[in-house]
């Protein structure tokens, strides 16, 4: 065997041994979410529509309120939500240029201060369970300088109370050194959380499209992370669908019933942007109906399918 197979192996082993030892494990199913940013200019109401047709009872709703004047009315986004039959998994931070926690530029630390103070407000306004933080801008590869990693945390450490303040879970997601400059692997995330120290900000959350270029196995990342993961993004090696590519699907399933991922409060979330050095552009793109609904039918049949396979057989 190569070496991915040994380990994709031993992961298969112990979940078989936990389906015989601890079958009660399996009872409840993972929770599917999906997140919507990249969904483009669309309105919530067609997005509610698609995900309640598709059998999606949560959304990983887009971050979106980066003045006071911008981004979803708590109000209005439980009533669309409440008609669907879908609840509110957590909130996709997004941190650019112009918000960055780890800018050398004062007025952007601050930009991302002010960003997390309307973000974790809204997220527990709508019974979100999580903000994704990112410690340094997507689609900045380069650094600044060797100030960065402290420079977030000091940043951060400003506004981390208020995770706290709002019982929502500050999630450090790592990121593929292609699109961000700090914090690209679990074990990035984890020492970067420990040397935080603070109990706003205590989970990880993770993405399997950036985790295929920077982890040596997806499987052990998974395991590594344990009960700190609160999310995982979800896309095919060509971050598109589901079952368009060559992720190991059933392997990353295995590593989250191993780590006990089917339970309330944690979500896999259907991200699935195409391919590119920087994404944030999608959330501005005109929606193709068609495209999208055909995206999300097969990512969600494709997932259950091989999660129903893995438990039943």
């Amino acid at each position: 065997m190569q070496n991915y197979e040994l380990k994709n192996e031993s992961i298969k082993k112990m979940f078989r041994e936990l389906k015989q030892t601890h079958p009660e494990r399996f009872a409840k199913r993972l929770n599917l979410s999906w997140s919507n940013w990249g969904f483009g200019f669309e309105s919530l109401v067609d997005t509610a529509k698609r995900l309640n047709k598709y059998g999606v009872n949560y959304i990983e709703l887009h971050g979106n309120h980066y003045s006071q004047d911008l981004g979803y009315r708590h109000q209005e986004v439980l009533e669309v939500l409440r008609d669907y039959h879908i609840e509110v998994s957590g909130v996709c931070g997004m941190f650019s240029k112009e918000n960055d926690l780890s800018s050398n530029i004062a007025r952007h630390r601050q930009e991302a201060i002010d960003y997390i103070r309307r973000e974790t407000e809204f997220t527990a306004s709508v019974k979100g369970h999580y903000l994704l933080v990112v410690p340094g801008a997507v689609g900045r590869p380069q650094k600044y300088d060797d100030m960065e990693w402290s420079r977030s945390q000091e940043t951060l450490l400003h506004v981390a109370d208020e995770f706290c303040k709002w019982t929502v879970k500050g999630a450090i997601e790592p990121i593929r050194a292609a699109e961000t400059s700090l914090v690209h692997t679990i074990s990035d995330a984890q020492s970067y959380i420990k040397e935080l120290n603070h109990p706003g900000i205590q989970h990880i959350n993770g993405d399997i499209y950036h985790m295929q270029v920077e982890e040596t196995h997806i499987g052990e990342a998974i395991m590594q992370a344990g009960d700190q993961l609160v999310n995982l993004h979800l896309a095919d090696s060509n971050r598109g669908a589901l079952g368009d590519g060559h992720i190991d699907l059933d392997t990353i399933i295995m590593a989250l019933y191993l780590i006990g991922f089917n339970q309330e409060g944690r979500f896999v979330s259907p991200e699935p942007l195409g391919p590119g050095g920087d994404p944030y552009p999608a959330m501005y793109g005109r929606p193709d109906k068609e495209k999208l609904d055909a995206l999300v039918r097969q990512t969600v049949n494709y997932f259950r399918e091989r999660e129903a396979y893995l438990i039943e057989s």
